[in-house]
């Protein structure tokens, strides 16, 4: 069974860069034959091409919310990010409505999905670092990723 792992994110906007940098660590690892590590900047239906032809996937990514601090990581289900409360246009797809949409035409989507993010501080343009609280958290993100992969096999 083939998996993906995808990185999202952007090497210049300070701590987005985050899920590119855990899955380029990831990537040094020995993984099974049947796992490809990618990253990408794309989001919404763009990530629906990187999906295509895998049985499972595991998605790192970014992200901000009200009560967490800047280096905490969590696991999460597809189920477990809200579905969005307004319609969506072409450049604005979440990736449950993207996924939605794929398999609704029929493309051969992963139905074990994964995602891990990492709580971030600042997404300041043209920073090429991450803040020390995320920069912290990425072996530990790392090592949760591996445990997956160990999970999935």
């Amino acid at each position: 069974m083939k998996t993906a792992i995808i990185g999202i994110g952007s090497l210049l906007r300070g701590d987005d860069a985050v899920g590119i940098r855990i899955a380029t660590a990831i990537e040094r690892e020995q993984l099974p034959p049947d796992v490809e590590v990618t990253t990408t900047t794309a989001a919404g239906l763009a990530l629906l091409d990187l999906l295509t032809g895998y049985d499972r996937a595991v998605i790192i990514d970014a992200i901000q919310t009200s009560e967490g601090k800047p280096g905490d990581v969590y696991r999460l289900e597809l189920e477990d990010i809200p579905a969005p409360v307004h319609s969506f246009t072409v450049h604005d797809v979440d990736l449950r409505s993207a996924l939605d949409t794929g398999r609704r035409t029929g493309l051969p989507l992963p139905t074990d999905i994964v995602i891990f993010a990492v709580e971030i501080a600042d997404v300041t343009p043209l920073r090429e670092s991450c803040t020390p609280e995320v920069e912290e958290a990425i072996p530990k993100a790392v090592d949760l990723v591996l445990q997956e992969l160990r999970r999935m096999h």
